[in-house]
């Protein structure tokens, strides 16, 4: 069973400042730049048709824009870039995601890391992130996209990886949807995203008190619009969280 917290609920949980700071990695915070896209949302040039598009095949590792069944190239739909946890694929994201998708009319961009995991979770934004500005540019270019719905997140590694670069990017993204993220790579936000949270407290790889619950209350310390849902589980992002998380992106 799911929890939606208030700001009371976080507050209490928050028993100090080293708590709040506890999720936040500045190891990027000299860099400003770091993380930071260089596309923006345009008017598309192609006209592609509902369905899924190979973008990059790097090693075996598909890059995908996926289409949902309701796509017109003259009634833009929110986007959602959803990374991949450990070990994971654009391929297999696309598979967790997609009847979520389909169910709300949400396209998707499914990256895949280079290796196992994405560049700055253990190192810096290089490689892995200049590819997905240029998927980015991409997707813009190929369908007509809702810029007042432009959400990036994902599920673990990729919740960590799409909670950052929706803070560190957050003039250019809506909504961020992080499922059982594990911290903050750096301290250089910027706007105020709306954000949705969801993370199992029986989490054994992630967990809750160290993870979902610090990364929620430094949120509602610096008053971002959040949405926290909590359920008895654990490192998992269901089909009706995922589902849940696009009602909320379309409606929000």
């Amino acid at each position: 069973m799911s929890q939606t917290f208030t700001r009371r609920h976080l507050l209490r949980g928050a028993a100090s400042a080293a708590l709040l700071s506890a999720g936040l990695t500045p190891a990027l915070a000299a860099n400003r730049e770091a993380g930071r896209f260089r596309t923006r949302p345009g008017a598309a040039k192609q006209s592609l048709a509902p369905g899924v598009h190979l973008l990059r095949n790097t090693n075996e590792r598909p890059s995908l824009l996926y289409l949902p069944p309701n796509y017109q190239p003259n009634t833009p739909l929110p986007l959602f870039v959803m990374f991949h946890g450990a070990s994971g694929n654009g391929g297999r994201t696309l598979e967790q995601e997609r009847a979520a998708a389909d169910e709300q009319g949400v396209i998707l961009l499914c990256p895949s890391s280079r290796q196992g995991t994405w560049d700055a979770i253990r190192g810096d934004f290089e490689r892995d992130f200049n590819v997905v500005d240029e998927l980015l540019q991409e997707t813009f270019d190929a369908c007509a996209v809702d810029a007042s719905h432009l959400a990036i997140g994902g599920f673990s590694d990729g919740a960590t990886y799409g909670l950052s670069l929706g803070l560190l990017n957050g003039d250019l993204f809506t909504h961020v949807i992080a499922h059982s993220p594990g911290f903050i790579i750096s301290d250089a936000w910027q706007g105020k995203p709306q954000v949705y949270v969801s993370h199992g407290r029986q989490d054994q790889v992630l967990p809750f008190d160290r993870c979902g619950a610090v990364i929620a209350a430094r949120l509602e310390k610096e008053e971002y619009p959040l949405r926290f849902d909590v359920f008895d589980g654990g490192h998992v992002a269901s089909p009706e969280l995922r589902s849940a998380a696009l009602a909320w992106l379309k409606e929000g």
